[in-house]
């Protein structure tokens, strides 16, 4: 793909990759000021959403209104240890306060206990709020945590119960994205299933090997250094 991206121009490859990304503001310590220039950030680049904490999206849904930036949220993140009746809570708020896509960690523990059925009740509840409000629900699975069995358990769960997405990670726990896992994940929730890699996905090259291996959507906080090949690292004031 790499040779095929410099024949067609590396410019054009570029912006409809960046057209992909769900530019992620979701550091506890990410001010007002930080969110309102990433805003700005994903405004520049063109991407899909900017994902931002609950708190935010109010605020960043006023600043790109008018413009074709989606809002993007977290539901029960990092952990997903939240109760069902929180999750549903917070994904009505969230779209109350003009998100649109609504990422929502499943509850880990409850994975790791066996306990499927309240694994399944949990996103299907969640799934139902979203989809009457015309909202679109990505579950992350947390993949790290996770063994081969159990994400292929997990991604089976999240499509029974109505996901829209399958997200490999928060980016708080352990590695974040493998080629591998999306593998799994592909396997697992089938054809008609989107999935989104997320988790130290932080140059162009590595984003071009996610969209290979059947990725819809990418999760980063690097999306200056995707499009321009430069750093993200811009000071917090």
């Amino acid at each position: 793909m790499e040779q095929e991206l410099k024949q067609r121009g590396d410019i054009l490859d570029r912006n409809i990759l960046v057209s992909m990304i769900d530019h992620a503001a979701l550091k506890p310590d990410d001010t007002d000021e930080w969110v309102a220039k990433q805003c700005q950030i994903a405004l520049k680049y063109g991407v899909s959403t900017i994902c931002v904490k609950p708190c935010h999206v109010a605020m960043a849904t006023d600043i790109l209104k008018d413009t074709y930036i989606k809002v993007s949220t977290v539901i029960g993140f990092p952990h997903g240890s939240t109760t069902t009746a929180c999750k549903v809570f917070e994904a009505n708020e969230a779209i109350n306060n003009g998100a649109l896509e609504l990422d929502m960690v499943l509850n880990i523990g409850k994975l790791l206990s066996g306990d499927y059925d309240y694994v399944k009740y949990d996103i299907e509840k969640v799934a139902l709020a979203v989809h009457e409000r015309k909202a679109l629900l990505k579950v992350i699975i947390e993949t790290s945590l996770l063994t081969d069995e159990q994400k292929i358990r997990a991604c089976t769960l999240a499509k029974e119960a109505g996901a829209d997405f399958l997200k490999t990670s928060t980016g708080f726990n352990g590695s974040g994205a493998t080629l591998k896992d999306i593998s799994i994940m592909k396997g697992a929730g089938g054809e008609d299933m989107k999935i989104k890699a997320s988790g130290g996905i932080k140059t162009f090259e590595q984003a071009v090997k996610f969209i290979e291996a059947g990725c819809s959507r990418i999760g980063t906080s690097s999306t200056i250094s995707i499009a321009e090949g430069k750093s993200n690292n811009i000071s917090k004031i």
